[in-house]
């Protein structure tokens, strides 16, 4: 059986990310694989903090003979266990890893004051209530005199 380490894709359409695995090399690219060495993210906006490896069963896995693809090849030599990058992805990582600062906004330019109610038409309401109690009392106060 000949091994090989490539990336496998996952994700939805237009936002994808890769799984780095140990596969067979007859099985297809996103098919059955062996072991999931790492992780490469390329929508990660810090270059190098899109890849992570665990540099132990890399080794193991170059150590008995897997073939990485190019593409896996390239990040195994910049971010594997002897990587050229791999201080600069630490760094990266921890930055990442940091609470983001947002400034403090300040006072708006502009605050818009709502429109107030107008007074009066509350009062016609008012005014209409006590009309009828005023006309009642009227003709209970006519009637008295005449008895």
């Amino acid at each position: 059986m000949a091994v090989v380490i490539r990336m496998k894709r996952m994700g939805r359409k237009n936002r994808e990310y890769y799984r780095i695995c140990a596969s067979d090399r007859r099985s297809p690219r996103d098919g059955r694989v062996i072991e999931e060495i790492g992780t490469y993210d390329p929508h990660v906006k810090e270059t190098d903090a899109r890849c992570t490896l665990d540099g132990a069963r890399v080794q193991h896995w170059l150590s008995v003979g897997a073939q990485p693809s190019d593409a896996v090849r390239v990040l195994i030599k910049k971010y594997g266990p002897n990587g050229t990058h791999v201080k600069q992805m630490e760094e990266a990582r921890a930055r990442l890893s940091m609470p983001r600062i947002v400034p403090d906004p300040g006072e708006p330019a502009f605050v818009p004051t709502p429109k107030a109610e107008p007074a009066p038409a509350a009062e016609p309401v008012a005014e209409a209530a006590a009309e009828p109690a005023a006309v009642a009392e009227a003709p209970a106060a006519a009637e008295t005199p005449a008895e």
